[in-house]
């Protein structure tokens, strides 16, 4: 077993659970006053419950071992990982443990369900979240994590590459879909849910543009921050080992984030007049989203103009929500399903060896574009159908007058900012 890669994964692991209490404090500074407990609660309860169902089952449908002939099936479930019962011992030669591998693919599922609470801030209730949180990662998520990575655990206690997204058009097209990190998986996923969920819940009281300000724009720094922070286990991690590949993700997780944050920024200055700290913070993230699936198959030159563009077009497209009149409160949709279309996109081009400058083909781009495609209809049908029924049984919007008044007491029983401690 190889001691240095191991302490590799793990390590990343720990940096991509740090992403989501990132996350909470990006996405809790951008909503107003009244209602940051709620929307930090959603992504704290996000890595509660998929902490356990990925134990309890998630990991069992995710990968199933390659030696029940199924990797490349649109969705199974392998009994034998139940609980983590067929990996809790590492076969004799194995690289690393396969619990390490678990515990690393776990911290991808926790912030992809907490990516998608952005669409429904200062509207939605938690308990209904919770409900559809964990129905949405058991038949949305965990299966689409079995399409794009599908480890599947062989006798030796390796892992074998291929889900139907990556190995089964692989068989058809000659080269499969590039994903490294979870472009499909994670953002296209995520943003595509959040787009339903935000048409399910319909819009904010006095949505309008300009209406809704960040309360906390220092939180929205401290968690781009701690999210970027994050993202080098996220991406380099996911080599799963200290290699050649793994450096290069990591350079371009530098390159292209930074690129994106310049350009957001000097398109905040072309339309709006001065560039903000809240821009420089999405910038960065929507240059995040981008590389995610590219970090390790682009060179750093081509990782920059990845971001270029990342950076201007999510900037752009986060108005598109007022122009079509549906409420995604933080822009999930403007930069994750955007941002993670347009890097998953971006391979069909410029992918090292196989996009179409390299080898004069479109076959890349036709796989990136069937890939991304399946994970966004596939996302958001089941999630508009989650979303809508709870809605219609249990409920899954506050009433008017607490989204008014500010939804942390009401759901919580607390305020985000007790400025005495004499209650009335």
């Amino acid at each position: 077993m190889d001691q240095g890669n191991t302490a590799f994964i793990l390590i990343a692991a720990a940096l991509v659970l740090l992403m989501t209490p990132g996350l909470a404090f990006f996405y809790g500074g951008l909503v107003k006053a009244k209602s940051v407990i709620s929307m930090m609660m959603m992504s704290f309860g996000a890595m509660g419950l998929m902490g356990v169902l990925w134990v309890l089952y998630g990991y069992a449908i995710a990968f199933p071992a390659t030696d029940a002939g199924v990797t490349n099936a649109p969705w199974h479930i392998d009994g034998a990982d139940f609980g983590l019962a067929n990996v809790l011992t590492t076969p004799e030669g194995a690289a690393y443990p396969p619990l390490a591998f678990v515990a690393f693919q776990a911290t991808f599922a926790i912030i992809t369900v907490a990516l998608v609470s952005g669409a429904i801030a200062d509207r939605a209730k938690f308990g209904a979240w919770m409900i559809f949180a964990g129905i949405w990662a058991t038949v949305v998520y965990f299966p689409v994590a079995s399409w794009v990575f599908n480890f599947g655990l062989a006798e030796d206690g390796s892992f074998s590459y291929g889900g139907w997204i990556t190995h089964g058009l692989q068989d058809v097209f000659g080269v499969g879909a590039i994903d490294f990190a979870g472009g499909t998986a994670v953002h296209i996923n995520a943003g595509a849910a959040a787009l339903a969920l935000a048409l399910v819940l319909g819009k904010r009281v006095g949505f309008q543009k300009g209406a809704h300000v960040p309360h906390n724009p220092p939180f929205v720094l401290l968690g781009a921050g701690l999210l970027w922070f994050g993202w080098f286990g996220f991406n380099a991690g996911s080599e799963l080992a200290a290699d050649n590949t793994a450096a290069l993700a990591f350079v371009n997780t530098i390159a292209a984030p930074a690129a994106a944050l310049l350009s957001w920024l000097i398109v905040e200055k072309i339309k709006d007049g001065k560039p903000t700290s809240v821009g420089a913070a999405s910038g960065a993230v929507a240059g995040l989203v981008a590389i995610t699936p590219a970090c390790a198959a682009l060179t750093p030159i081509w990782a920059i103009v990845l971001g270029l563009l990342a950076g201007a077009v999510c900037a752009l497209a986060i108005e598109l929500k007022f122009k079509l009149g549906f409420d995604d409160s933080l822009d999930v949709v403007g930069i994750h399903l955007v941002g993670g279309l347009l890097g998953t996109l971006y391979l069909g081009i410029f992918a090292n060896t196989s996009g179409l400058i390299y080898s004069g083909s479109f076959n890349q781009l036709i796989v990136q574009a069937i890939a991304a495609l399946a994970v966004l209809v596939y996302s958001f049908v089941l999630a508009f159908i989650i979303g809508f029924a709870i809605e219609k049984t249990i409920g899954f919007r506050v009433k008017n007058e607490d989204e008014i008044a500010g939804i942390d007491t009401v759901v919580h029983g607390e305020e985000g900012y007790v400025l005495s401690d004499v209650r009335g």
